[in-house]
């Protein structure tokens, strides 16, 4: 990545409508919901496949700048339950970024069980398909965990690929690679839903403060 020599000045040219300007993660803002979800999760007595179903509610944000890169952006929260239990199985927020200069993506993950991730792709305005990865020991797009997790779960990478359809929904299978302790062999924990849209997002604050001053 190209540093500018001027790493303080903020863009002037920053849109407010966030919606308009996603680039290829507009076609994942709303909320969502998927019934067909499987999980594959190691167990002491050997791999363990779950079905599951999930809600994604992905909202915008205002506009980002880090001097003069500019994200624009959504806020994520997953919630995941299975058939056979009332205590969520799985639980994640973060955001999905989009730097329009440069085609960068970005997803933040964060899980209530000590661990946290920044995963990276590049992508075009028009994409049907997004890829991002982390990997493990990187300080940049990498991953961080608690020491138990570090000593008992490892994990040496991640990606998750997104495909969008004509219909209007979209696809997901996310990989997370696995160094349990005790085993030789890494193990591929995968993830895969695919989910419709239930309601429309919002718009993001500063587009809902523009909006009423230019009612005035």
């Amino acid at each position: 990545m190209d540093i500018p020599d001027d790493i303080f000045t903020e863009p002037d040219d920053v849109a407010p409508e966030t919606l308009e300007n996603l680039g290829p993660l507009r076609r994942l803002a709303g909320v969502w919901e998927g019934n067909r979800g499987v999980d594959l999760n190691p167990k002491a007595d050997g791999p363990e496949q779950r079905e599951y179903y999930e809600r994604i509610e992905m909202q915008p944000i205002d506009p980002q700048a880090n001097g003069p890169q500019l994200f624009y952006g959504l806020r994520y929260h997953v919630h995941i339950n299975t058939p056979e239990e009332d205590i969520a199985f799985h639980d994640q927020v973060g955001y999905w970024l989009w730097e329009p200069a440069t085609g960068l993506i970005l997803q933040t993950v964060a899980i209530p069980r000590g661990q946290v991730a920044i995963a990276a792709g590049h992508s075009a305005f028009d994409a049907d398909r997004l890829v991002l990865t982390a990997t493990r020991g990187t300080s940049e797009y990498g991953i961080c965990s608690t020491t138990f997790l570090e000593l008992a779960f490892r994990t040496d990478s991640y990606t998750i690929t997104v495909d969008f359809h004509d219909d209007g929904s979209w696809s997901y299978v996310s990989d997370t690679v696995l160094m349990v302790r005790g085993r030789d062999e890494p193990f591929l924990h995968r993830d895969r839903n695919r989910l419709v849209k239930v309601a429309e997002a919002g718009p993001n604050p500063l587009a809902r403060i523009v909006r009423e001053q230019e009612k005035r």
